[in-house]
């Protein structure tokens, strides 16, 4: 049955492409651009509807994706310039296989596909200048570099330690969850601020970000109640960013506090922070003035990575397809499904969108299914990183998208989930979630066990 549900998806894609518009159907998450491969690719592949040029143009960018960037100088010139200081030395070392990074295991101090933002606080006498997302840490950043290249000393260790947290539930009942905690240690240019913030951040899945994109902002906006108008204590609200390209504030729709407005930007981001490689958006070095290891070391060029290149890698990320949901009409999995409306939780995680006019023919006017609002919300105290960005405060966080939930197990082999990857498993996701989404919690607390199962199968199938 689930070999012909899948046939069916294929077909029924096909059918789209043929008929030139969109189909509202939950089983294609992504619309025509769905793709019905399962399994450790899954999240791999391109949008089903691209052109035979977007397919050329998505393989350029996926070399440059997957490929090491190395330090300069080298004979390969187009991928030089690594560091001096970095996280890792590809997209893909992060994201890996377009999917989801993990945390480290406790005491390890090797952070692969995780990272660590840092910032101090605003002051009267250092404010936060409209462009700015953070005020940074003078002498590290905006974000800690564990690694670097030959002969020069990486910023720091950070090494990674999980305290246990009791939760009282809503039925009476205490669970045990887990909450990181940091360690930075050999720190190469001196001690951080006294008043230093720090929030950890694991990579995301990379599918259907320019889906996102192609929605309307004005939709977007429309679902924004910051004062709760209509009383159903739910505030989202959008971050206000600035767009680099227009010199402008902007809605932002990337990254665990939607502080990137465009794919194209959260990859130049990338490329800067976590890499130390710069581009025409970036351009400067990628240290501060305390790093004089850092401001002598050989460039790759100005930039290092060109905007030829830096589009192709945004062209690739944004046309990365989501997978099919061969399960979508299973009696359990709308029984599930009717149980995730019920309780509240597609408040935030809005199943359906359609996508507007775009740049990129193959994700205009596209029905989709993301299961996100692309807004700001108050999660509570207890996931609070305590750590503005822009214009959400230390205790918001975007909405993350669902779509692809079920397939980080086939693609990724875990299922830690959350900005941080406090959560082993769904369920405890969910426990997490306080502020303004404590309803939806203490809903799902209250289920039967029969009714729980529901809920999560679906979840599973997304």
């Amino acid at each position: 049955m689930k070999q012909f549900k899948i046939l069916f998806a294929c077909l029924t894609i096909g059918l789209g492409l043929l008929s030139g518009f969109s189909l509202a159907d939950p089983s294609l998450p992504g619309g025509e651009t769905t793709t019905s491969t399962q399994g450790s690719n899954a999240f791999s592949q391109p949008a089903a509807n691209l052109s035979f040029d977007g397919r050329l143009n998505f393989s350029v960018g996926n070399s440059f994706f997957r490929n090491p960037w190395v330090s300069a100088p080298a004979t390969t010139d187009a991928r030089d310039g690594l560091g001096p200081m970095f996280n890792t030395n590809s997209c893909q070392g992060c994201h890996i296989k377009d999917g989801r990074g993990h945390p480290p295991e406790e005491g390890q101090s090797n952070l692969v596909s995780t990272l660590v933002r840092l910032s101090i606080p605003a002051t009267e006498d250092r404010p936060r200048q409209i462009h700015e997302a953070v005020i940074a840490e003078p002498t590290y950043g905006d974000q800690a570099q564990d690694f670097a290249i030959q002969g020069i000393t990486p910023e720091m260790r950070i090494i990674w330690h999980w305290d246990n947290v009791a939760m009282p539930m809503v039925d009476g009942s205490t669970v045990e969850l887990r909450k990181p905690r940091l360690e930075f240690v050999d720190l190469a240019s001196g001690e951080l601020h006294p008043d230093f913030m720090y929030s950890p951040r694991v990579a995301p899945s990379m599918i259907g970000l320019g889906l996102l994109e192609a929605i309307p902002e004005d939709q977007i906006r429309a679902n924004a109640d910051p004062n709760d108008a209509n009383n159903d204590g739910i505030s989202g609200r959008p971050n206000e960013v600035w767009d680099q390209r227009t010199n402008s504030l902007t809605l932002g729709r990337y990254g665990w506090k939607a502080g990137k407005p465009t794919v194209e930007q959260q990859a130049a981001g990338a490329f800067f922070g976590d890499m130390g490689l710069t581009t025409s958006l970036n351009p400067g070095l990628p240290c501060t003035e305390y790093q004089t290891e850092c401001q002598n070391a050989p460039s790759g060029g100005n930039p290092e990575v060109s905007d030829e290149t830096l589009e192709f890698v945004a062209f690739y990320s944004s046309h990365l397809a989501v997978p099919a949901r061969p399960d979508s009409l299973d009696e359990q999995v709308l029984a599930g499904q009717a149980l995730f409306t019920s309780t509240g939780c597609a408040h935030c995680h809005q199943p359906k969108w359609e996508t507007g006019d775009s740049e990129n023919p193959a994700l205009a006017n596209q029905i989709i299914y993301p299961y996100t609002d692309l807004l700001l919300h108050d999660m509570g105290d207890g996931l609070a990183d305590n750590r503005p960005e822009f214009e959400a405060n230390g205790n918001e966080w975007r909405t993350p998208p669902l779509w692809g939930l079920g397939d980080y197990i086939d693609v990724n082999g875990h299922t830690q989930l959350l900005h941080d990857g406090r959560a082993r498993n769904v369920s405890e996701a969910i426990l997490w979630h306080g502020g303004e989404a404590a309803n939806s919690r203490d809903n799902f607390v209250s289920l039967t066990d029969e009714d729980k199962q529901l809920l999560l199968h679906f979840l599973q199938t997304l």
